[in-house]
């Protein structure tokens, strides 16, 4: 059993919690995942991590209560354990050494998995700035932890509570038109749309984009196929030969038909957990 040693409720769709996990937090690394199960009768869902602490040997999870699990999640409290918590998986990001500048895109809790790179990017001498979305201030997550190392901070609102009013793609866009050749490189991560719209802005200039695939996924070993995409026109498994992939060669629109593919039997899982409730 995991131990539950912090709860942070961030806003009213999304919380974080700090789990004692000794195996996972001394070989984690940044762009890696875990799978976990809240009890034994739970399903397996995957969660990236978003931070880790090698000597107090816990791993950071953001999550969005949205579903049937993560409901049963969120009832969880500080002490309390959960049942499973596998990983690390998946392949680290690749971060090179090499000084440059990086720009990364972050929508909604895509800002959790993103800050464990730019972190680990800043901490080797690569200057990185960082633009945020989120549909209001409250939704705009890690703000002030990635003001502890990025060289700006950028944000963007729907509704123009904080920062500029508009979508985080319209404040790249603009950044990009002032000087393209600031950054070598671009990682985003967010909701699939989000990803898709920012490889449109940042494929005219040549700005090579890695983002982040979060598909349907079962045993995270590549053995089930739930979790296939197609990118550069080829199969890959987002457990095994992601989550990071090049922006430019993944085909957005097969990723948003198959991540709806169960919403219905979701539906069904979230009106039964309310009865129960």
């Amino acid at each position: 059993m995991y131990k539950i040693v912090k709860k942070e409720v961030l806003n009213d769709l999304v919380e974080l919690m700090e789990i004692h996990a000794p195996f996972v937090a001394r070989k984690c690394e940044p762009g890696q995942f875990v799978i976990i199960r809240v009890d034994e009768d739970g399903e397996r869902v995957p969660l990236t991590i978003a931070d880790y602490d090698r000597e107090k040997e816990t791993v950071t999870i953001i999550y969005q209560v949205v579903g049937y699990s993560t409901k049963l999640l969120s009832q969880k409290q500080e002490g309390d354990s959960i049942q499973d918590f596998v990983g690390p998986l998946g392949v680290p990001a690749v971060l090179d050494k090499k000084e440059k500048k990086v720009i990364g895109v972050a929508g909604g809790v895509g800002a959790a998995p993103l800050y464990p790179q730019l972190r680990k990017l800043a901490e080797q001498g690569t200057k990185v700035e960082v633009i945020i979305g989120g549909k209001s201030a409250p939704y705009v997550l890690l703000a002030d932890r990635f003001a502890e190392f990025c060289d700006n901070v950028y944000i963007a609102t729907d509704d123009g509570s904080m920062g500029t009013k508009g979508f985080v793609t319209n404040v790249l866009q603009e950044i990009l038109d002032k000087d393209r050749d600031a950054y070598e490189e671009c990682i985003a991560i967010g909701p699939l749309i989000m990803m898709k719209n920012v490889v449109k802005v940042t494929k005219p200039f040549d700005l090579h984009t890695m983002v982040s695939l979060n598909p349907i996924m079962i045993d995270g070993t590549g053995m089930c196929g739930g979790c296939r995409v197609t990118v550069g026109g080829k199969t890959r498994f987002a457990c095994v030969d992601g989550p990071d992939f090049d922006g430019f060669e993944v085909d957005f629109d097969e990723c948003m038909t198959r991540q709806g593919y169960f919403r219905e039997e979701e539906h069904q899982c979230r009106i039964g957990l309310g009865k129960e409730a």
